[in-house]
């Protein structure tokens, strides 16, 4: 039998209104992916992201781009709208963490996984 590999969790940092930008707020967080863990193709909105490799590596795809992995002190950014359609640790053994920063329209979701097919 097949097992459902483990997702990532997500621990917010913090919170706040931009005060120099209105309706929008500025968010942070770290990721943790344990060892294997894989997230399912989501999207963040009209948010736009940066994220940062804190630990371990990140196999990484978002829209048609090739996949690229990124590892320790690496980082990349999402802009608006993007279809991130791959996350995942590359280790089976390691765990990997991310620190994730989005701007993004005040009170809007963060992340929004695809339906379900």
């Amino acid at each position: 039998m097949a097992s459902t590999p483990p997702t990532e969790t997500l621990k917010p940092l913090l919170q706040q209104a931009l005060p120099n930008v209105k309706g929008k707020t500025f968010t942070s967080a770290v990721v943790d992916f344990p060892p294997n863990a894989r997230a399912l193709p989501h999207r963040h909105g009209q948010a736009f992201v940066y994220a940062y490799v804190l630990e371990g590596a990140v196999r990484s795809q978002l829209d048609d781009k090739p996949v690229t992995t990124y590892h320790q002190g690496e980082n990349w950014v999402e802009q608006p709208g993007a279809h991130h359609v791959l996350t995942e640790n590359t280790s089976r053994t390691k765990p990997a963490k991310l620190l994730v920063v989005f701007v993004s329209n005040t009170g809007d979701k963060l992340k929004a996984d695809d339906p379900k097919s």
